[in-house]
């Protein structure tokens, strides 16, 4: 227990810096002390019970969850939103939103930026996004081929260009399909200038903005024509796939899905996303549940953004 000449100065120093709004530098240069003493003034009226601090979590605030899947699953950050009821558009609205947030608030300069063509997630991202205060050589790159159904391929460059504006960055884009028609094909591609433009900047991406999606297609994937055929899903359902980066597909333990499919994929690659200093995945829902499952345990991501319903279960999954 401490004398009680200390206890009134630990008393005094944290009212003068919690009551009266006062720095540590100035507390120090008023009491004649140095700002190591005052520090561990703090730190001793902790112990004693003269400051206790206690966080009030707002409703809508999921903090307990957020802290529980970065501890869990190893992550950088998480970001749990709240949703008013386990609709899929409304969850994909409200991470998006999200989404932008963590966008504005992180952005760097000299950020190289990766980002998916066909995510719905990622469309509402660009939707609910406000410009960023200008950054110095951002540049922003398709990381998924964009090119397919004519009625559907203008989402992909639109989306590229319109996230890139509201970055102030460069955009460059990736002028091949998200699946071609065979290995082959794929090589040629890769041989393209325009393309090599967008795939040699795939190792130096710092922030890789991603969706994961389940083996069956999202609406706005299959409107662009970028799968694979009903028997090729049925062929990698056969080997265990759960779900799929950039159309990188892996199973539950997180292991890619080693089958020649993975040769026609014109995207980033699951390692490129490792690498990223910052590889966030903004995604949820049921629908999605075992494929989020899956790069999570693969540590494909760094970062995830998803709904309140989706974190209770994949916390609930490793109890």
């Amino acid at each position: 227990m401490a004398q009680i000449d200390e206890l009134r100065l630990m008393a005094r120093v944290a009212r003068m810096y919690y009551e009266r709004d006062m720095r540590q530098s100035e507390i120090a240069k008023q009491l004649g002390l140095s700002q190591a003493t005052i520090s561990r003034l703090f730190k001793r009226a902790k112990e004693e019970g003269i400051v206790r601090i206690s966080v009030n979590v707002p409703p809508g605030v999921y903090s307990d969850l957020e802290e529980a899947l970065i501890s869990i699953y190893d992550l950088r950050d998480a970001i749990v939103v709240d949703c008013m009821r386990e609709d899929e558009q409304i969850i994909q609205r409200e991470l998006g939103a999200a989404a932008a947030y963590y966008v504005e608030s992180t952005i760097k300069p000299n950020e190289v930026i990766g980002l998916s063509s066909w995510s719905g997630t990622l469309l509402a991202l660009v939707d609910a996004m406000h410009p960023v205060p200008r950054k110095n050589d951002v540049q922003v790159v398709q990381i998924l081929g964009g090119i397919g159904n004519p009625a559907a391929e203008i989402h992909a460059a639109r989306l590229t260009e319109r996230f890139a504006k509201l970055v102030n960055g460069k955009a460059t884009f990736l002028p091949a399909p998200g699946v071609v028609g065979s290995e082959a094909a794929l090589q040629v591609l890769r041989e393209d200038p325009y393309v090599q433009e967008a795939t040699t900047l795939f190792d130096q991406v710092s922030l890789a903005l991603i969706g994961i999606g389940a083996v069956e297609p999202s609406d706005l994937l299959a409107k662009s024509g970028n799968i694979f055929s009903d028997d090729e899903l049925n062929y990698l359902r056969s080997q265990g796939a759960v779900g799929d980066i950039l159309l990188h597909f892996f199973d539950a333990a997180g292991q890619p899905t080693k089958t020649a499919l993975d040769n026609r994929v014109m995207s980033m690659d699951l390692q490129q996303i490792r690498q990223a200093d910052r590889s966030v995945a903004v995604a949820g829902s049921l629908r999605k549940q075992n494929a989020i499952l899956g790069a999570l345990h693969g540590k494909w991501i760094n970062v995830l953004i998803t709904d309140c319903f989706t974190a209770e279960r994949l916390v609930a999954a490793q109890k």
